[in-house]
């Protein structure tokens, strides 16, 4: 998937600031790493995943993936990241398309 930046829903940063995005990352991919400003894990089918914030607004994750993963655990690992980008953004899967795809459209 590579690096992509999500928008963070007003007034949900104070839910991921300080050490909570990283004790969220705990509990949906169990171990975390902190490397500077980086949280990094790998967990089922997720090969590797960095995770960072922008300000106040925006969280970078560069993600890559096993593509040879067995149907089940890829299943359970999408589960579990849809779950993380809805608690860390504040928006569900189908809110953060649309969101994508105004802002491809603006430009």
């Amino acid at each position: 998937m590579g690096k992509n930046r999500y928008d963070v829903k007003r007034g949900h940063f104070e839910n991921i600031e300080g050490d909570q995005l990283k004790e969220l990352m705990v509990d949906i991919f169990e171990d975390v790493e902190e490397e500077g400003e980086k949280l990094i894990t790998e967990y089922g089918a997720i090969d590797h995943l960095e995770v960072w914030t922008e300000g106040r607004t925006g969280l970078w994750v560069d993600l890559e993936m096993d593509d040879d993963s067995d149907q089940e655990i890829a299943k359970e690992t999408i589960d579990r990241w849809n779950d993380f980008l809805r608690e860390a953004t504040g928006f569900t899967a189908k809110k953060r398309k649309k969101r994508a795809k105004n802002k491809a459209k603006d430009s």
